[in-house]
């Protein structure tokens, strides 16, 4: 244990400059090496979600699993009820166990469950292991998430969460290049192309989870459920792998210790207690982003083919080709504009980035009403649209990650991402009735279904305006002081930040617990 030449703890208190030591840290080849390692949940679920789209048709054959219209509509159900499933029992035991063991059992599940995937003879199982595979995605979210932010300084946070989560559409570019090879009736029997595809994301995770089991244990989770002596030890191996590559660290800043009591785990009933009752904004703010980036990117993935063939004529064999704009979009947005969220901030990046989005979605839909628009053009505006969105809902991820306590994070970015998939789920269906039969399409309809996108989509940037937390470049424990953290650690966080805490943690920058250091809620 790290102590610090401040006044001394009471007996049953650690005191520790852990999180000021991972903070200080210089970009390395370690968070590098993290990054790839941690960072390909997101491309695996771009590459299922894409397989499973692109698959659909062929399991309605005879020849492979000869499925109807519904059945193939039910299994990417079935999946995204395994995500939500596997989020929050595997954010619960990320919080419980650790980061380590779940990022490490996740993927391994999922890599099993794919890989199974592609053996299934009938319907049934087929479903069993796309629910299997989806709760391993699922749990994965949380703890990914959880461990990138506890161990990335703080300064790096923003941009490498939103690149992270933005490459979901490289995933989906991958599978879109592999199907159309392995889907070619010319090269591979219809039978066996599909099954294939369904092992591209286990060869890519089987090198990955090698690498993964070369990861350290989160050193604030150790801390904060009473191993400093461990979490010391992690953060000392880091810093010497940083030292090993030239880089020289600063000193320590050792007034940013921090006090702690230990703390095992957390109850589901603290853990809704802490998030709705002393953080009820901030539970605000993170639900209304993760919902509205979730029925707005539900709606349009799931029918943009549908509005390219009803509405401009487009051939079936022919929508991919119009799929690589609208993924390059999404796939560069946060990684352009990630960095800005660090330097300009927050809140007015996250809120910019909705009501800019939003806005433009409005217009290309009056654009699409009025018949201005061709497949072409549609499609450039779409990547247009989400080159920004696609930054706006990344960071929907980013806020529900970091602006909670360490005890529950994993929890609450499971809960905050339950809740937006089944909102999420309602998006294809308003957007599939509203845009009607292919011997009768109606734009006008459509054109409503814009507005309603849009204008959730303008109603979470009004919400990030008001209730947003400026946590760019401040650490986690400034942000959301831990819920094992002593009260005079709590108190000085305030100070730094000079939120004014008082006993009910109101001030002029923010509100939550007393001395929360909300910087900015």
């Amino acid at each position: 244990m790290h102590e610090t030449g401040g006044p001394a703890s009471p007996p049953d208190v650690v005191r520790s400059l852990v999180p000021a030591r991972i903070d200080r840290l210089p970009w390395s080849r370690f968070h590098t090496r993290m990054i790839v390692a941690l960072g390909v949940a997101w491309v695996l679920d771009g590459l299922e979600i894409q397989i499973a789209s692109i698959v659909g048709p062929v399991l309605q054959h005879h020849g492979t699993l000869g499925l109807s219209s519904r059945a193939v509509g039910f299994a990417a159900t079935v999946y995204l009820l395994g995500e939500v499933v596997g989020a929050l029992v595997f954010g619960r035991l990320s919080d419980r166990l650790g980061r380590r063991k779940l990022f490490i059992a996740t993927l391994g599940l999922y890599l099993a469950a794919n890989a199974l995937t592609a053996l299934s003879f009938n319907y049934g199982i087929f479903l069993l292991f796309r629910f299997i595979a989806g709760m391993g995605i699922g749990g994965e979210y949380a703890a990914i998430h959880s461990a990138i932010d506890e161990l990335i300084p703080a300064r790096y946070r923003g941009r490498v969460d939103l690149a992270v989560s933005g490459t979901y559409w490289f995933g989906a570019i991958l599978a879109s290049l592999g199907e159309y090879v392995l889907l070619n009736p010319h090269l591979l029997p219809q039978n066996l192309g599909w099954r294939i595809g369904f092992f591209i994301g286990p060869v890519i995770g089987v090198g990955i989870w090698t690498l993964r089991r070369t990861l350290p244990e989160s050193p604030r989770w150790q801390l904060m459920h009473g191993r400093a002596e461990e979490a010391e030890e992690t953060v000392a191996q880091i810093e010497r792998e940083v030292e090993a590559t030239g880089h020289r660290l600063p000193p320590v800043d050792e007034s940013r210790y921090l006090d702690v009591h230990p703390h095992e785990s957390v109850s589901f009933l603290t853990v809704g207690r802490t998030l709705f009752r002393e953080y009820p904004s901030r539970s605000l703010l993170g639900a209304t982003l993760m919902i509205s980036q979730s029925f707005l990117y539900n709606a349009i993935f799931f029918t943009y083919g549908l509005v390219l063939s009803h509405f401009y004529g487009v051939a079936d064999h022919d929508v991919p080709k119009y799929f690589f704009a609208f993924a390059a979009g999404n796939l560069l947005g946060p990684l352009v504009l990630g960095p800005l969220f660090d330097t300009i901030g927050r809140k007015r990046m996250i809120a910019g980035t909705y009501l800019f989005s939003g806005t433009l979605l409005a217009v290309s839909g009056y654009l699409f009403k009025l018949g201005e628009l061709s497949a072409l053009t549609q499609t450039i505006l779409w990547s247009v649209i989400f080159f920004i969105a696609s930054a706006a809902a990344s960071s929907g991820y980013l806020t529900v990650s970091e602006i909670f306590p360490l005890e529950l994070r994993a929890q609450a970015i499971a809960l905050f991402f339950a809740i937006a998939q089944v909102f999420g789920a309602l998006g294809p269906t308003i957007f599939g009735a509203l845009i009607g039969d292919k011997d009768h399409p109606n734009p006008g309809r459509l054109f409503i279904a814009y507005l309603i996108a849009a204008g959730i989509m303008l109603v979470a940037g009004v919400v990030e305006a008001v209730f947003g937390v400026r946590a760019e470049r401040a650490s986690l424990e400034d942000v959301a002081t831990p819920l094992s953290a002593a009260r005079r650690t709590a108190e000085k966080v305030g100070r730094r930040l000079g939120d004014g805490a008082g006993p009910t943690g109101t001030g002029p920058t923010g509100t939550g617990p007393a001395g929360a250091g909300t910087a900015g809620a």
